[in-house]
């Protein structure tokens, strides 16, 4: 009985850490974003000229070192597209303390893909 008691309690906590890294990540995301939308109705301008939007990563990054408002807000669309991938890599280390290695190996598998998906998709 104090076995199953204490496994309940370990997903809990499992559940809770998961979902405290999903809303942060949504938060995150939706203050980047809102940064974004301030900084481009003060300015009244993307930061680029007209039909031009940084459509990488490399060029969401300089454009967010530029201050640019549109790059502001493409990082925080890309911070909420990589919560969920982030939440994956929490559940690795989580699995990896609770030395459930069965899930440990599962979830990084899942992992891989996710990373590799990123990697090799391409966006025409």
């Amino acid at each position: 009985m104090e076995d199953r008691k204490n496994q309940n309690e370990k997903i809990e906590n499992m559940e809770i850490i998961i979902s405290q890294t999903l809303r942060a990540g949504v938060l995150l995301s939706a203050l980047i974003i809102l940064i974004g939308l301030i900084l481009f109705f003060v300015t009244k301008s993307s930061g680029y000229p007209a039909g031009v939007y940084p459509t990488s990563v490399i060029a969401i990054i300089k454009g967010l070192m530029s201050l640019k408002p549109y790059a502001i807000i493409m990082t925080g669309l890309l911070v909420l597209i990589l919560t969920p991938v982030f939440r994956v890599g929490v559940s690795i280390i989580t699995f990896l303390q609770e030395k459930d290695y069965m899930y440990v190996y599962i979830t990084t598998a899942v992992f891989i893909i996710l990373i590799l998906s990123f990697v090799l998709g391409k966006v025409e």
